[in-house]
């Protein structure tokens, strides 16, 4: 169905001026489906500890749960390869920024359906707060059988060990997204003959792309798919938030590539539904947001 990237037009404002066809047919764009929890049952069990068929029951119900959330983090750690392995391609000299996006078509369009991916799975997250509370229910569940020296089914697929590990991972509000920042700082401190602008001018040139896409309305009428605004508006602010994490002053510096104040603006047109997650992403998963570097104005924009 076409190329993924056309070049349109000359740069307007010092930004390429791009349409990455999200729609193009090789592969459904990623979707996140997180855990709904156990509806209760573990809450249950847990006020009634003496009731055996209630504990059976809630532990009945929460292992296929666990089992799908380690599912979800192993996944995770295939993204962070994943995304260092994409970073690496998307950045590697002698081609610029805006050079890579066209010649490495399929490659950009990974990077958008992981950015994608990573941003509905954790907009989930934070909603469904019942996944944390059925895998205190499991860890302590498993905790208590190894001091009564018990192992249950269960178990062998996600032990102690893994369980840590976990938690660790769904303690965080926005854990996938955590992941792949650092991952991309990660790979910008083992890059070190690699300039740090090769990666932020990667960042900053996908967000560019995506907010003129988004706010021109020859190229958003190219859109046949009412969820690849929604698409879009993900991986605009997946970049930018792997931005504000490798860039020595972040995105929202004056000296900053990415445009913040049209990008803001983008994602305020939308109905408030469909954008008060992204918004909350920039507001609380970033690192600069609160720096004296930052305008009053973008500030203002994101209260």
């Amino acid at each position: 169905m076409g190329n993924l990237i056309k070049v349109l037009g000359k740069d307007l404002e010092n930004c390429p001026h791009f349409f990455l066809d999200f729609e193009s047919n090789d592969g459904e764009q990623g979707r996140a489906s997180a855990s709904h929890g156990s509806k209760g049952q573990e809450r249950t069990a847990i006020q009634n500890p003496g009731d055996l068929r209630l504990q059976e029951r809630a532990w009945s119900a929460v292992c296929p749960l666990v089992a799908k959330l380690k599912r979800f983090y192993e996944f995770s750690l295939r993204l962070e390869n994943a995304l260092r392995s994409l970073l690496e391609a998307l950045t590697s000299p002698p081609y610029a920024p805006t050079q890579h996006l066209e010649r490495e078509q399929a490659l950009a369009k990974q990077f958008a359906e992981i950015l994608h991916f990573t941003l509905s799975f954790d907009e989930l997250k934070m909603t469904n707060p019942a996944i944390q509370n059925d895998f205190s229910y499991y860890r302590r569940t498993i905790s208590r059988n190894r001091i009564n020296n018990l192992q249950l089914d269960a178990e062998s697929e996600v032990n102690n060990e893994m369980a840590n590990r976990m938690s660790l991972f769904y303690a965080e509000a926005t854990p996938m997204l955590k992941t792949l920042s650092n991952a991309t700082t990660k790979f910008v401190s083992e890059n070190k003959t690699l300039p740090i602008e090769d990666t932020t001018d990667c960042l900053s040139t996908m967000a560019c792309v995506c907010r003129v896409m988004l706010e021109t309305p020859e190229y958003r009428s190219r859109f046949t798919n009412t969820e690849t605004l929604l698409f879009c508006m993900r991986v605009m602010v997946g970049v930018i938030i792997l931005y504000d994490h490798v860039h020595p002053v972040g995105a929202f510096a004056k000296t900053s590539k990415i445009d913040m104040k049209g990008c803001i603006k983008v994602l305020k047109d939308q109905p408030s539904t469909s954008t008060e997650g992204l918004l909350n992403a920039l507001r609380y998963t970033t690192r600069h947001l609160n720096d004296d570097t930052t305008s009053k104005q973008i500030r203002a924009l994101l209260q």
